[in-house]
């Protein structure tokens, strides 16, 4: 007795490897997703910073490193916050390159997969 809608379609081992395969960057874009939105928010607290200090007229300012405050010139926190967003800027191109080239990945197992399955397998996200 058939249960469901479903038809008699065989599942092959490489199907199985790509549906898996699959399953597993759909997993990483969503990693990828929450990392890139850290990083732009990252991003976006340096630019913060850089334009707060700007307006700022002292010579000796407040840097948090870790958990502690020290006074450093301003300068030098000038020349730190602008390394920072360098270093910000291309984690958070890294990122996106590796989110694009998962989605292309993911793309190429669709079209596998949904011209082996049809309508039998549903690879969208509501």
């Amino acid at each position: 007795m058939q249960q469901g809608g479903g038809s008699d379609m065989v599942v092959t081992w490489e199907d199985q490897q790509n549906i898996n395969k699959f399953g597993r960057l759909n997993n990483k874009f969503h990693e990828l997703e929450e990392e890139i939105k850290i990083s732009r928010d990252a991003n976006e607290n340096l630019e913060d910073a850089e334009n707060e200090l700007m307006i700022s007229d002292e010579d000796v300012v407040r840097f948090q490193i870790g958990e502690v405050f020290a006074h450093m010139q301003k300068d030098d926190v000038e020349n730190r916050l602008e390394e920072m967003k360098d270093e910000a800027s291309k984690k958070l191109k890294r990122l996106e390159e590796e989110k694009a080239l998962v989605v292309s990945q993911m793309d190429g197992l669709k079209n596998i997969l949904y011209a082996r399955f049809n309508d039998s397998i549903n690879l969208e996200e509501d």
